[in-house]
């Protein structure tokens, strides 16, 4: 009996590692975690103030129909779509920016990471989730954004 719970706690341990770092997700679907520097600026992708959590960017893959729809988890923002993109799976694609494209923090994923698009003017700060959660409930660990 003790070895079964062993197991099964080692398993649950194991689980929530891997959705802490968000390698457990669900299919076709990825999240971006973003941050944003309080009472400073920032220098590349290091904050000289306090950083804290922002906007968590969702991106729904639709690969039979060349689309990928977006959208601020947990905020009242309507949703957006991407129409004629290359879909790879869920962790890699790239759309073609459109005049009425929806304007959000990248329009391309390699291997999961979201690619910067320099010519939105927007600049990218993203975190991994366990490091977000942490934020978000008030924890700062450092100054660097980055995955």
């Amino acid at each position: 009996m003790r070895f079964l719970i062993f197991i099964l706690v080692g398993m649950a341990l194991l689980a929530s590692i891997l959705w802490l770092g968000d390698k457990i997700t669900l299919q076709g679907e990825r999240t971006v975690y973003t941050v944003d520097c309080q009472q400073g600026s920032w220098q590349g992708q290091r904050c000289n103030g306090r950083m804290v959590a922002a906007h968590r960017v969702r991106f729904r893959i639709l690969k039979a129909h060349r689309e990928v729809l977006v959208w601020n988890a947990g905020g009242s923002e309507t949703s957006g779509k991407f129409t004629d993109c290359e879909i790879k799976d869920g962790r890699n694609w790239k759309c073609q920016l459109r005049p009425d494209a929806p304007s959000t923090v990248t329009h391309q994923m390699v291997h999961g990471q979201p690619i910067p698009d320099p010519a939105s003017g927007k600049p990218l700060h993203t975190v991994a989730k366990w490091h977000w959660w942490l934020l978000r409930w008030g924890l700062s660990l450092g100054h660097e954004a980055g995955p």
